[in-house]
């Protein structure tokens, strides 16, 4: 039979028909004997308990995501575009570098196009080895999560928002690679993250970021304007995606890639105007 209880007596949340003589030390939410998992902070729900799990398991995500269709078409563009460039006797490499490499007077002559190209663009095996394999195993995990367009969206706003930062830290300084995007990535897991209740900084995500923007102050030859463009402006679609309003989130990621795309633009016209990193 189950115990009595009077109206003052506090019931376990699971089971409403059992005295729950503790509560959580995480939520609050009573719990009776049965339920209350003793671990070293005090008590725990069933629920909260299994945190340390879903960490664990988000992390494996990592890993053993596979790229969905839009991560395979612009790991395949890049990979393609590659080595296009290799194709000997025609020296295209060089013709694509010049053409589409992000470069601050160029864009501000009109040459808007590098803001999207520089993106796709690698200067030798181990550059793009590096961004093809960070987009595939990042892209799998945001493509599982989210629509193709709006993954996509957020993918551009790491894009444009490198090529932003690029061009406001290092203007006159021709750059190229997908990095930034790639940071984008890394800033979206982040505040998707964070949305569903896990640290980030307790996955392989955070670690992932912690250690490229360590390479990226001690490394050479890498554009710090990139990466930290791209880490904010797919931070900032990451959060219209996962805790932007509701009304938003169909919208909210095309329009901020728009809107980043009109920031670069701005600055690297206003940097050609005035001389901006000459």
């Amino acid at each position: 039979m189950a115990p009595e209880t009077s109206p003052q007596t506090t019931v376990c949340y699971r089971h409403p028909s059992r005295p729950a003589p503790l509560s959580c030390t995480r939520c609050g939410r009573p719990i009776c004997l049965e339920d209350a998992i003793d671990a070293p902070v005090g008590f725990l729900c069933p629920e909260d308990a299994e945190q340390p799990k879903r960490v664990r398991q988000a992390a494996r995500s990592v890993q053993a995501a596979t790229g969905g269709y839009a991560t395979r078409a612009l790991v395949g563009i890049i990979g393609f575009v590659y080595l296009l460039g290799l194709v000997p006797g025609i020296g295209l490499g060089d013709q694509l570098f010049q053409l589409g490499a992000l470069f601050g007077p160029a864009v501000g002559a009109g040459e808007y196009w590098r803001l999207v190209t520089s993106g796709f663009l690698h200067s030798g095996i181990i550059h793009v080895g590096f961004n093809g394999y960070l987009l595939w195993q990042l892209g799998g995990l945001m493509e599982s999560t989210m629509r193709p367009s709006r993954y996509l969206a957020t993918f551009f706003a790491g894009l444009f928002g490198g090529s932003a930062g690029a061009l406001l830290l290092s203007y006159s300084a021709a750059t190229i690679g997908a990095s930034g995007a790639v940071f984008g990535l890394m800033g979206a897991a982040m505040i998707g993250l964070r949305a569903r209740g896990i640290n980030p900084w307790s996955t392989s995500i955070g670690s992932l970021l912690l250690l490229n923007l360590v390479f990226t102050f001690i490394g050479g030859n890498i554009s710090i304007g990139g990466h930290l463009g791209g880490l904010l402006g797919g931070a900032a679609a990451g959060w219209l995606v996962f805790r932007g309003p509701e009304q938003v989130r169909s919208w909210g990621p095309w329009a901020l890639a728009g809107v980043l795309a009109v920031v670069g633009v701005v600055i690297g016209v206003t940097g050609w105007s005035t001389g901006l990193g000459m």
